[in-house]
């Protein structure tokens, strides 16, 4: 095992154990709860926000996963009052991430949703939010962090292989439109594919 690939596989184990991305800065929600048992992990979801819509920067987005919105500050902000979202990580425009739950935890970021016949993703799957909105590119910082993040958490949970890699879209149809036409999942999925070679896997992602 090369050096990479035993620092990665360590890092990978030490995720496994404590749910928490040394990366990330913490910004606890209250917004969770325990995984089902026997529910494992294995989906990756990814989503955008930006709150006010289009605009990034500022303490919205985590005021709201921590249910600290001011519904005042904001016209928009009273059509959110009184809802408890949350999601694992969220990475802004500058590839800064930020945790808001464990990772071995249920964060509150799909709903209604179905992947593959199997319903509730939540109970089985990672959400990450992008800074972003469906229309607007999103930024090299963000492929590199997303990609990074991605390439760790298949290692610690190789159920979630590049087939298990989707959107909030694919997995709530009709309801949902994130992250939308400006996402790139070509450049996403070569970025996996770069890392995973450095690494010294073969497989995109970085799963042995």
């Amino acid at each position: 095992m090369s050096e990479t690939k035993s620092c990665l596989a360590d890092r990978a184990a030490h995720l496994r154990q404590t749910g928490r991305l040394p990366s990330a800065r913490w910004c606890p929600s209250p917004n969770f709860g325990p995984r089902p048992a026997g529910s494992g992990i294995s989906l990756l979801v990814v989503h955008n926000i930006s709150l006010p819509p289009g605009q990034y920067g500022g303490p919205a987005i985590e005021n709201f996963f921590c249910n600290r919105l001011n519904p005042d500050a904001h016209p928009y902000f009273k059509t959110l009052s009184g809802m408890q979202v949350s999601c694992h990580v969220l990475i802004r425009r500058d590839g800064h991430c930020v945790q808001f739950v464990s990772l071995l935890e249920r964060a509150w970021h799909a709903g209604r949703s179905v992947f593959n016949g199997c319903p509730e993703c939540n109970d089985y799957s990672i959400g990450i939010e992008l800074e972003g909105t469906d229309q607007a590119p999103y930024t090299e910082a963000q492929y590199q962090a997303l990609a990074s993040l991605t390439s760790l958490i298949m290692v610690a949970w190789p159920a979630i292989t590049s087939e298990r890699l989707t959107g909030h879209s694919d997995i709530a149809p009709g309801r949902k439109t994130d992250p939308g036409p400006a996402f790139d999942w070509t450049y996403y999925r070569q970025c996996l594919s770069v890392r995973a070679l450095a690494n010294g896997f073969s497989d995109s992602g970085g799963v042995p």
